[in-house]
């Protein structure tokens, strides 16, 4: 599934100036979350880890991918069992979620 604004749309009710403000805080959070996330997976803090994926699981709600929610909800368990498993998966996420954000 592809990243989309469709949630954005809806939240804002037409309201341009309301849509606008979400997506700053969307492209200004997010590159922050996605450095942290990295920043405390190569620490080797999974705990920390978890955290970080629990933050970014709200914009890739926000961003209507449902099916990626649900990898970032199973990644995030994982980690909290000191596990890797979907990180790959959890990543390629990020870089489509990245690769969206730069056209908003």
């Amino acid at each position: 599934m592809e990243p989309n604004s469709s949630y954005i749309d809806s939240l804002s009710g037409g309201d341009e100036a309301f849509k606008q403000k979400l997506i700053n805080v969307i492209t200004k959070e997010f590159p922050e979350e996605k450095e942290a996330y990295y920043n405390s997976y190569n620490s080797g803090n999974y705990v920390l880890t978890a955290e970080n994926v629990h933050k970014l699981k709200h914009k890739i709600s926000i961003l209507g991918l449902k099916k990626s929610y649900e990898i970032a909800g199973d990644y995030e368990n994982n980690l909290k069992e000191g596990k890797i498993l979907l990180k790959e998966e959890f990543e390629n996420i990020l870089q489509i979620m990245t690769d969206y954000i730069k056209t908003l």
